[in-house]
């Protein structure tokens, strides 16, 4: 198990399951932005069918699928009734990043969030553990502070054998974000562009929230899609995370190094050039960054921190900082 990013978070990880089948307190709202899913989906259904604690209400929206997802949802639908498909006009291809982000917002505006206290975006190419939704709903009852969470992720080498993603325990992973509405709303949503699911877990913490992930057998989910294959190829997809770390506003040394890290996996070598390719074409046209600019010196300030100190001091000095800031805009809230 990775080793939390604070005292805190490690409270919240502590804090013992429900029993199974016991639905946690708190409403909870899923909403899964998806095109053309028809080779995964089912497997994701089937595994959310299955959970001890479902959400309340789940959202799907069909960004113009063309394949057998319309027929796959409707008879899904039509056998659970706390399923609600939305079809959203088709806007000719599929986008990572702005797209994805603005088919969730399409499928948000369908709900009244006040009625929630838990709002997750899940992608439709996961499989699910049976106590995933049940775990978390637990860890945030026993943590107000606890702004966004959520398991590992793992994929199927060529051996057959689950491996990591090797996703940092600082973040919740973006294909399946788990929040607490109050924080979602606080941060604004997400940004509507590559890096939305770095950007958020930053923003989050800036205001005194929790945002983090474990690696836990209960918590480890299988991601189905190969990694950087949802659109084009590989290559392109580690260019475009480079630009979406330069729009964030990622310190270059700190990008650098971790660029080089990443030349350790699959496409070896290649996929952390193409990621620094993404980076410094961007920076050598001026590419539009992220237009909070307190943001991304927040964000560099934690990076050059975490240089000098490692990523999981800097996450636990930022953390304990944060008590005092989220206590005094939340903490009469959180015992009402």
């Amino acid at each position: 198990m990775a080793q939390a990013a604070s005292s805190t978070t490690e409270d919240a990880a502590r804090a013992p399951a429900t029993p199974r089948g016991e639905q946690a307190a708190g409403r909870h709202v899923v909403i899964s932005p998806c095109r053309n899913e028809a080779a995964f989906m089912e497997t994701t259904l089937a595994s959310m069918a299955a959970q001890t604690a479902r959400p309340d209400l789940w959202v799907i929206v069909d960004d113009g699928s063309t394949d057998a997802t319309p027929a796959i949802l409707a008879d899904f639908a039509a056998s659970h009734d706390w399923v609600r498909v939305v079809r959203k006009p088709d806007r000719g291809a599929r986008a990572v990043g702005p797209g994805v982000v603005e088919t969730f917002n399409y499928g948000l505006a369908m709900v009244a969030l006040e009625d929630f206290e838990f709002v997750s975006k899940l992608d439709l190419d996961l499989d699910l553990p049976p106590r995933y939704f049940e775990i978390l709903l637990n860890r945030m009852a026993g943590e107000p502070r606890l702004g966004t969470c959520s398991g590992k992720p793992y994929f199927r080498g060529e051996d057959g054998e689950l491996r990591s993603e090797k996703r940092g325990d600082e973040m919740s992973v973006g294909m399946t974000k788990f929040y607490r509405a109050a924080c979602f709303e606080d941060i604004g949503g997400f940004v509507p562009e590559v890096m939305w699911d770095g950007i958020d877990c930053h923003a989050c913490r800036r205001k005194g929230w929790i945002a983090c992930s474990w690696d836990e057998p209960d918590l480890r989910f299988e991601h189905l899609r190969p990694m950087g294959s949802s659109q084009q190829n590989i290559f392109v997809g580690r260019e475009r995370h480079g630009f979406g770390q330069y729009f964030m506003g990622s310190d270059p040394l700190y990008f650098v190094l971790t660029a080089i890290f990443r030349m350790q996996f699959k496409p070896y070598i290649l996929g952390g050039l193409a990621m620094m390719k993404g980076y410094f074409a961007a920076m050598a046209r001026r590419a539009a960054q992220l237009p909070d600019a307190d943001l991304r010196r927040f964000i560099r300030r934690y990076q050059r921190r975490a240089l000098l100190v490692g990523k999981s001091r800097a996450t636990a000095e930022l953390d304990e900082a944060g008590a005092a800031l989220w206590a005094a805009r939340f903490a009469h809230a959180s015992q009402e």
